[in-house]
């Protein structure tokens, strides 16, 4: 039986998530079905696009990702079942598989068009539930819809990089638990312009001239404990998913606050590397 995940912005006080697995459950009683997120923040194409790329790739081939970002069907906004990676998703064809597909080639897309499900105002139940049972039953991609070939893939989840080489330009895609800030810029794309120039990473006023590996890597150890840098201090980091991060080191973004809130950043704010 292929797992099931449920990635949306449906938030736990509705009925909405009880409802879904309800009617998966009805019609596989065996179903295993996981919980990626519904906390993602209303219809916030890019944090959808992040949690998704940093989650999946852990499930076994074959898992079947159902995700509720923006889903309601217009001319626009397309039902869509993608195969790639090995991995199904079934979505709206909202650029929420923008990161994904930047590093991978999707093997086949459709355009799902069952009948007597375009008017729905709960297209993930009505709909991409349908496609997900149809799919672990061992059912095709090309019963549920035909050939599609006009994936949006979001430019904001591309950074800049300027004509000389000199600077590259990023913006916020995602902000975590603790109020850390993610950039679009990865480790692959830093290190591929910098040739081992220095740098600045430039974020509202805050300059940062150095990029950690892990946080506690802000610490020095050889220093006495009231020399050292730490709790409370900006960092920058790449992060297990390989992107630049900026970080308050143990900080609580509920109380004293975090990188988000203590720099004034936002989603699509600018950070920008320059190379001395």
């Amino acid at each position: 039986m292929a797992i099931i995940t449920l990635t949306t912005d449906f938030g736990y006080k509705d009925h909405f998530i009880g409802a879904i697995k309800g009617t998966i459950y009805s019609e596989l009683n065996d179903a295993q079905i996981v919980d990626i997120s519904h906390s993602i923040s209303p219809f916030n194409i890019q944090e959808c696009a992040y949690i998704l790329k940093n989650s999946y790739k852990t499930f076994p081939k074959g898992t079947i990702h159902i995700v509720g970002i923006d889903s309601e069907k217009t001319p626009e906004n397309q039902h869509i079942a993608v195969y790639v990676d090995g991995h199904y998703f079934i979505v709206a064809n909202n650029g929420v598989l923008g990161l994904i597909i930047s590093e991978v080639l999707p093997d086949k897309i459709v355009e799902i068009n069952l009948p007597d499900t375009g008017q729905t105002p709960f297209p993930v139940m009505d709909v991409f539930v349908k496609v997900a049972c149809h799919i672990v039953r061992g059912g095709t991609l090309e019963v549920v819809g035909k050939s599609f070939d006009q994936l949006k893939d979001l430019k904001e989840f591309t950074p800049i990089v300027s004509d000389n080489f000199k600077s590259i330009t990023g913006h916020v895609i995602y902000i975590d638990n603790y109020g850390n800030v993610v950039s679009n810029i990865q480790k692959s794309l830093f290190e591929a312009y910098r040739n081992g120039r220095k740098f600045e990473l430039k974020a509202r006023n805050k300059k940062i001239t150095e990029i950690h590996k892990k946080f506690s890597d802000i610490i020095n150890f050889d220093l006495d404990k009231n020399q050292r840098k730490g709790p409370g201090d900006l960092l920058a980091l790449f992060n297990s998913s390989e992107y630049i991060e900026l970080a308050i080191y143990k900080s609580d973004l509920n109380t004293v606050g975090g990188a988000s809130t203590l720099l004034g950043l936002d989603y699509r704010d600018t950070i920008t590397i320059n190379f001395i």
